[in-house]
């Protein structure tokens, strides 16, 4: 029989989703579980709100949706993509997965710290870059990684 003829069956035994997955080479989780890949999609939905953002102004303790702090657009952007974070940029650090700077990817956090805290986020673009809510009388931008004082998190 071709795969074509157990899709029904298939379909009446699995579940459409679980299907669409086998169909397309993903993977199959227990019922609640988040796949590597279901991930993938908050955090490109994440940068492309953190994005959308370009130029509103930052304003300390702000979390939208006109104005900014740094972890007010991070947890602006996630809670558009449906992930929650908690307020601060070392709350956000702590709830994240922590991964390298060679296994970071569009979407990741970038926290930058010093001693032992952490006292700035933004959302990784690629290529080096950043989108972030900079300081006090500037706007939501795009820059590169200017410290090497940085550390990675997924959020999941």
């Amino acid at each position: 029989m071709s795969a074509q003829t157990h899709v029904p069956s298939l379909l009446s035994r699995a579940g459409t989703a679980s299907v669409l997955l086998a169909a397309v080479g993903g993977t199959m989780l227990a019922p609640g579980a988040v796949s590597e890949a279901h991930a993938l999609p908050a955090a490109a939905k994440a940068l492309d709100v953190a994005a959308s953002m370009k130029g509103a102004p930052y304003s300390y303790g702000a979390t939208g949706p006109h104005r900014f702090d740094c972890s007010g657009l991070t947890l602006f952007s996630y809670k558009k993509a449906g992930k929650a974070l908690p307020r601060t940029a070392q709350q956000q650090y702590n709830r994240t997965h922590h991964i390298s700077a060679a296994g970071r990817r569009q979407g990741d956090l970038v926290f930058f710290h010093s001693g032992g805290s952490v006292y700035h986020v933004g959302i990784y673009a690629g290529h080096g870059k950043i989108w972030h809510s900079p300081k006090s009388g500037q706007v939501v931008r795009l820059e590169r990684i200017w410290s090497r004082s940085v550390l990675y998190g997924r959020v999941r």
